[in-house]
């Protein structure tokens, strides 16, 4: 393990952070930055932005940076393929690699991409929730449903053990896709379609209040939501062999709400049965994904 900070960046739909993480101790070192990021801007604005931010962090020259990104990505070649998902389509088959390595000062070594998702997951193998599972499971919920099926704590992303691509938002559920029930639009409408007021329609963390308060449609909801998020699940994590589930996201949050129906509905289903013995957590660590990405960065340099 290098014995310098590793730099990273964690790209998301409406912000980047970047930071410089100590591996020998599983920390950062020093301050995170964040800072707003244009989803919908140009390609000059997006990619300005980025290196405006990793310019804030204190970068030792010819350093390999780890980058967390939300798909649809290229992640090996370091090309955007994001087309109609509502961010980031400026940068629609733009060598992101490329014009970052020429932006960044000092000029980074390479830049090593991983899903975001991904990026989590690791991170909480390495020191979070997931430590002493050969194979876990994390998800993220937030504007969709992220994961990372992890097998000694490296993504595996294809074969019959695991969703298309290892990704848990391309299922569905009684025809649905699951992101239309589980996800903060999902939520959101639901809950419009149950209160019969599609006008005012409060975001999670005000359904998740209301529920603890005891609002009948807002209880429904999450419900009826987390219970179908475990029902989808639970075949993946039986195949897959998983001793644990964690959950992270911004939704995670509401965990007195989510663990509930969630561990109801990893009970339902032909292959269900060893639902009893998984270990289900919340996520432990808030820089998971940057701690993620260095391990990632490292590890892949070290490979090559």
């Amino acid at each position: 393990m290098l014995s310098t900070p590793v730099p990273v960046l964690e790209v998301g739909g409406t912000h980047v952070t970047a930071a410089l993480v100590d591996l020998a101790v599983g920390e950062l070192a020093g301050e995170l930055v964040r800072e707003p990021l244009p989803a919908q801007g140009t390609a000059e604005e997006i990619l300005g932005g980025i290196a405006a931010t990793a310019a804030r962090i204190d970068c030792p020259a010819a350093e390999c940076w780890g980058v967390a990104v939300p798909g649809p990505f290229d992640y090996e070649a370091g090309v955007g393929l994001f087309r109609d998902v509502g961010k980031f389509d400026a940068l629609y088959g733009v060598d992101v690699r490329a014009e970052l390595m020429g932006r960044l000062r000092p000029t980074p070594t390479t830049l090593r991409f991983l899903n975001d998702a991904d990026a989590f997951g690791i991170g909480e193998s390495v020191a979070g929730a997931a430590v002493g599972h050969a194979r876990a499971v994390c998800i993220t919920l937030g504007s969709g449903v992220g994961s990372a099926f992890l097998d000694q704590g490296r993504p595996v992303d294809d074969g019959p053990l695991v969703p298309p691509d290892g990704s848990v938002h391309l299922l569905s559920y009684g025809g649905r896709p699951l992101e239309d029930i589980v996800s903060r639009r999902g939520i959101r409408a639901a809950y419009a379609r149950a209160a019969l007021d599609p006008h005012v329609v409060p975001d999670v963390q005000t359904i998740a209040e209301l529920a603890r308060g005891g609002d009948r449609h807002a209880c429904a909801v999450l419900e009826q939501a987390f219970r179908v998020l475990g029902v989808v699940l639970a075949p993946w994590l039986a195949r897959f062999e998983a001793t644990a589930l964690v959950v992270g996201g911004s939704i995670a949050a509401s965990w007195d709400l989510i663990e509930g129906p969630l561990r109801a509905g990893l009970c339902v289903g032909p292959y269900a049965g060893g639902s009893g013995k998984l270990v289900l957590r919340t996520a432990e660590r808030h820089d998971a994904a940057l701690l993620g990405a260095a391990w990632w960065g490292v590890s892949t340099l070290t490979e090559a």
